[in-house]
C-alpha cells in the first residue's frame, strides 16, 4: 500500500489536475457505457424480436418515453443515441489513453531526472563504495520497471472504476444476485492471493539476474584485451551461460504465473457464470430482462475484474524495481556534496597558497590511515611536484586538494580560509585534471574538447591542441577535429589519448592544473615539447605533478616525496637527495 500511495502521490506531483481529469474522464466512460447496457432492453423490445418485459424492472419508468414513440421511429432513435454514447465514449477513451502516456512519461523522466540529478550532486566517497553497474543497472533498466508501475497503476485505476460503476448499475438491477456474485468472486480473488506474492520473488529475482548480467557484461568489454590475451572466454562463456539461462527460466516461470492466474480466473469465471444463470432462475425468480441485462453487465464486468489481478500483479512485480531506484535516491541524498549542481558559483581567485595542516585521512573501513600529519603548502603560480611509490598517497593527497574527499583531522586552506563546501565547488571551477588514465567520450574530438568550453572557436582548439603536441596527429585523421575517436577513444593511442585530454583541459583555461602522470604514456620527443609548453605557463597558473619520471620533476619549484603516506622530503628538485626506488 506504501508503494500504491507513492505511485498517486508522484502523478499528483507531477501531472496535476490532468490525473484527475483522466479520473473523471474514466469515471463517464463507464458510465456510458451503463447507459449503453440499459439501452438493451427498449432496443430489444422496440426491434419486435421479443419483449423481454421492462415493467417489472427498478428502472423501467426510464423506457416509458420510448414507449410513447411509434415503432417506426422509437427504434432508429435508440439506435441513434446507442451510436452515440459509443461514439463519446470511444472518444473520451482516445483522450484518456493519451493522457495516461503523458502521465507515464511524466513519471519516468521525473525519475530518471531526481536519480540522475542525485547522482551529479552526490560526493565521491559514493563512487568508491558502489559498484558502477549497478548505478547504470538502474539508470538504464529498473527506472523503466519502476515507471512501468505507473501504466499498471493507471490501468488498475481505470478498471477499478469502471468496475464499481457497473457493479452499482448491477445493485440497482438485482441487488440479491449482485451480493451473490461479488461475494463469489472475493473469494476467488482472496484464494488467489499467492499470485502476487509470487509476482514480487519473481521481480525480486528479475532484478538480481539483471544486475549481475550488467555487471558482468560490462567487465568483459572493458577488460577484453586481458580476457583475450589469457585465454579465458571458456570460463566467461560458462558464466554467460549459467546468468542467461536464469534470466530464461525467470521470464518463462513468470509468463506461468501471469498464464495460470489467467486460466484460473476464467475456468472460475465460467463456472460462475454457470452458476449464476442457474441459481437466478431456480433461487432469485429473475424476470427475463432482468436477467439478460445483469449477465451483460458481468460479462462485461468479469474481464475488467482480472485486469485488476493483472494489474495488481505487474504492480508487484515492479516493486523491486521502484524500490531500487528509491533505495539509490536516498544513498545519493544522503550523500548528497552539494545543493543543486546548478547553484551558482563564485569565482575564486588564488592569490598566495593552498595549505595542508595537519591533514590526517583514511578510506571507508580503513584502519589504516591512507595520509597521516600531512602539512604542506602549495604556493599560488608555481609548479610542485609530488613523487613516492604507487600506494605513498599521492592521488589520495590529490583528491583531497580538489576537495573529492574530506580529511578526518586537520584543514585544507586556500588563502588561509577552510576549504568548506560553498567554495569546493569555485575551486573545482579553476581546476583542470589530467588523470593518468585519460578518459574520452564516444564522439569526434571536436566535441570531446568543446566539453570544457563549448562556445570555443576553431582556433582556439588548434591553439589547445598545439600545446599539447597533438596538431600533427589530428590533422592525419580522416575527418580532423570530426574524427569519432571510438568508446573510450579506443581509435587512438594512449599518447594520442593522454594528448587530446590535456589540450582539453589547457582549453579551460584553468588557474590550477593538475597533472597525474599526464605524460605516462608519452614518447621522450612529446613528453619534451609538452614539458616545454608546461614551462611557459609557470608563474601564470599553479601546476601541481605526479610525476615518476625525474625529468618531469626537474623543473619544479618544490617538490614533496610522499612514503606511507607521510611526506619524508620536501624541498626544491636539486635540494633532495632522490632513492630512485621511491619514484
Amino acid at each position: 500500500m506504501h508503494y500504491m500511495k507513492y505511485f498517486l502521490k508522484q502523478m499528483h506531483d507531477f501531472s496535476g489536475k490532468i490525473l484527475y481529469i483522466n479520473l473523471i474522464a474514466m469515471t463517464a466512460i463507464g458510465l456510458l457505457e451503463g447507459v449503453g447496457v440499459l439501452l438493451l432492453v427498449p432496443m430489444i423490445n422496440k426491434s419486435g424480436l421479443m419483449n423481454l418485459g421492462s415493467s417489472n424492472l427498478s428502472f423501467s419508468q426510464l423506457f416509458d418515453f420510448f414507449d410513447r414513440i411509434p415503432s417506426a421511429f422509437g427504434l432508429p432513435l435508440i439506435l441513434s443515441m446507442y451510436v452515440l454514447i459509443v461514439t463519446g465514449q470511444s472518444l473520451l477513451n482516445r483522450q484518456v489513453k493519451v493522457r495516461n502516456v503523458r502521465i507515464h512519461q511524466k513519471f519516468l523522466k521525473h525519475l530518471r531526472m531526481d536519480t540522475y540529478s542525485s547522482l551529479l550532486n552526490s560526493n565521491w566517497e559514493f563512487y568508491l563504495r558502489k559498484r558502477k553497474t549497478d548505478i547504470i543497472n538502474i539508470l538504464t533498466t529498473e527506472i523503466a520497471k519502476a515507471a512501468g508501475g505507473t501504466k499498471a497503476f493507471l490501468q488498475f485505476a481505470a478498471s477499478l472504476l469502471f468496475t464499481i460503476i457497473q457493479i452499482g448499475l448491477a445493485f440497482i438491477l438485482s441487488p440479491s444476485i449482485t451480493l451473490f456474485v461479488l461475494t463469489s468472486g472475493g473469494l476467488l480473488i482472496f484464494l488467489n492471493r499467492k499470485f502476487l506474492k509470487r509476482s514480487l520473488s519473481l521481480g525480486n529475482r528479475n532484478y538480481e539476474l539483471q544486475r549481475q548480467y550488467l555487471a558482468g557484461v560490462t567487465d568483459d568489454m572493458n577488460g577484453m584485451k586481458d580476457l583475450k590475451s589469457n585465454t579465458l572466454e571458456h570460463s566467461r562463456m560458462n558464466w554467460f551461460t549459467q546468468v542467461t539461462n536464469g534470466i530464461e527460466e525467470e521470464q518463462v516461470e513468470y509468463t506461468r504465473l501471469k498464464a495460470t492466474s489467467q486460466l484460473y480466473y476464467k475456468v472460475a469465471s465460467a463456472i460462475l457464470i454457470a452458476g449464476f444463470i442457474l441459481l437466478t432462475f431456480h433461487l432469485f425468480l429473475a424476470q427475463a430482462g432482468q436477467l439478460m441485462i445483469v449477465i451483460v453487465v458481468f460479462s462485461r464486468l468479469w474481464p475488467r475484474v482480472t485486469n485488476i489481478q493483472s494489474s495488481l500483479e505487474q504492480i508487484a512485480t515492479n516493486l523491486p524495481s521502484l524500490k531500487a531506484v528509491l533505495e539509490l535516491q536516498k544513498e545519493c541524498k544522503n550523500a548528497q556534496e552539494f545543493n543543486s549542481i546548478e547553484d551558482k558559483k563564485e569565482q575564486m581567485e588564488i592569490s598566495r597558497s593552498i595549505t595542508c595542516h595537519n591533514i590526517y585521512f583514511r578510506y571507508e573501513n580503513q584502519k589504516d590511515f591512507a595520509l597521516q600529519n600531512i602539512s604542506i603548502t602549495i604556493p599560488s603560480n608555481q609548479m610542485t611536484a609530488f613523487a613516492g611509490r604507487s600506494g605513498a598517497g599521492k592521488s589520495t593527497l590529490i583528491d583531497l586538494l580538489m576537495g573529492l574527499n574530506k580529511p578526518e583531522k586537520g584543514n585544507i586552506l586556500v588563502d588561509g580560509s577552510p576549504l568548506m563546501e560553498p567554495k569546493i565547488q569555485s575551486l573545482r571551477q579553476e581546476i583542470s585534471y589530467v588523470p593518468q588514465d585519460p578518459f574520452l567520450f564516444n564522439t569526434s574530438i571536436r566535441e570531446n574538447l568543446n566539453l570544457t568550453m563549448p562556445e570555443a572557436s576553431d582556433e582556439q582548439l588548434w591553439e589547445a591542441l598545439e600545446f599539447s603536441s597533438a596538431v600533427e596527429f589530428v590533422h592525419k585523421l580522416p575527418h580532423g577535429l570530426d574524427t569519432s575517436i571510438g568508446d573510450r577513444g579506443i581509435k587512438l593511442s594512449g599518447g594520442e589519448r593522454q594528448r587530446l585530454v590535456l589540450a582539453r583541459a589547457i582549453l579551460k583555461k584553468p588557474s590550477i592544473l593538475i597533472l597525474d602522470e599526464a605524460t605516462s604514456a608519452l614518447d621522450r620527443d612529446n613528453e619534451r615539447n609538452i614539458q616545454q609548453a608546461i614551462e611557459q605557463l609557470k608563474g601564470k597558473i599553479t601546476i601541481i605533478v605526479i610525476a615518476h619520471r625525474l625529468s618531469t620533476m626537474r623543473n619544479a619549484d618544490q617538490m614533496i616525496v610522499l612514503e606511507n603516506g607521510k611526506v619524508v622530503h620536501q624541498g626544491r628538485f636539486k635540494q633532495i637527495t632522490i632513492d630512485k626506488k621511491t619514484v
